[in-house]
């Protein structure tokens, strides 16, 4: 159950409007990476959490927590939208470089939401579900939610540098908090699983299963110009389970066959040249 609760968790206060901003500020309401995607991955992973409960529990509260962010943005929006007139959006427009970017205000947020909000990116493309994962392995989910949370964070913090509005730095600055706590939260997860259950995913596929391609788990093939790759842990290190050490394979030989499928039937209508096929 959930329960809405009408202050926002944070104050979000605009010292004036700015409407190419409340476009730029889309990206990380309804991005790849924004507030919505990352409530989203939480609330049904957390949904679909099946053993220990601390888990289950601890997804909800980030999404929960989530939800919140989506409301202030929205707010953020709004504000950022209110009473701004051709004059403020043509002196904006004099930076060249919003100029060349921004190319203008987004024209949605006038026709299709009121001055409000939208579920999309910066460009106006709609927020997409398949944004989100929800594997139901937890570390698999875990490591997909650092990550998102490092590309919100970075997106956050390059928004902070494009506005010297004190009250929409505000309401960044907090965000980027949430953003580093959340990223600390993550990492802890991680490390307890990792310690549980090994640090590759999944756990339960069977090592011995990979026995007689076991050389290939510990080697590191070059296959650009050069080898500076072989310097780092990557190459000449342990795997981080101490299952192993690694090598640095400076020329790496195909050891697999060369493809020859079967020509299809003529009802097919490939128009091959039958008669300058290579046999079988």
């Amino acid at each position: 159950m959930f329960r809405h609760q009408k202050q926002l968790q944070f104050e979000v206060k605009v010292d004036r409007p700015d409407p190419m901003l409340a476009r730029q500020v889309q990206e990380v309401l309804g991005g790849q990476f924004g507030e919505m995607t990352v409530m989203m991955q939480y609330l049904f992973q957390g949904f679909n959490c099946r053993g220990e409960e601390k888990y289950k529990d601890m997804l909800m509260d980030i999404g929960t927590e989530e939800i919140g962010h989506v409301e202030m943005l929205c707010s953020l929006i709004s504000q950022l939208l209110d009473g701004a007139s051709p004059e403020d959006q043509a002196e904006a427009a004099k930076d060249p470089a919003i100029a060349a970017i921004m190319g203008g205000i987004n024209p949605q947020h006038l026709l299709v939401s009121g001055l409000g909000g939208l579920p999309t990116n910066a460009n106006g493309v709609p927020w997409n579900g398949a944004y989100i994962v929800a594997s139901g392995n937890l570390l698999a989910d875990m490591r997909s939610n650092l990550h998102a949370e490092s590309q919100g964070r970075l997106q956050v913090a390059r928004l902070y540098h494009m506005t010297t509005d004190e009250g929409v730095r505000a309401t960044f600055r907090k965000m980027l908090a949430r953003d580093r706590y959340h990223q600390y939260q993550w990492m802890a997860a991680i490390a307890e699983l990792e310690e549980k259950n090994g640090v590759v995913v999944p756990a339960s596929f069977p090592a011995v299963a990979e026995q007689e391609s076991q050389p290939q788990a510990y080697e590191f093939w070059n296959l650009s110009e050069g080898s500076e790759s072989s310097e780092g842990l990557w190459a000449t290190g342990s795997a981080p389970d101490g299952s192993g050490d690694f090598v640095f394979i400076k020329e790496p030989i195909a050891k697999g066959q060369v493809p020859n499928p079967s020509i299809p039937s003529e009802k097919l209508h490939h128009d091959l040249d039958l008669t300058k096929l290579p046999a079988k």
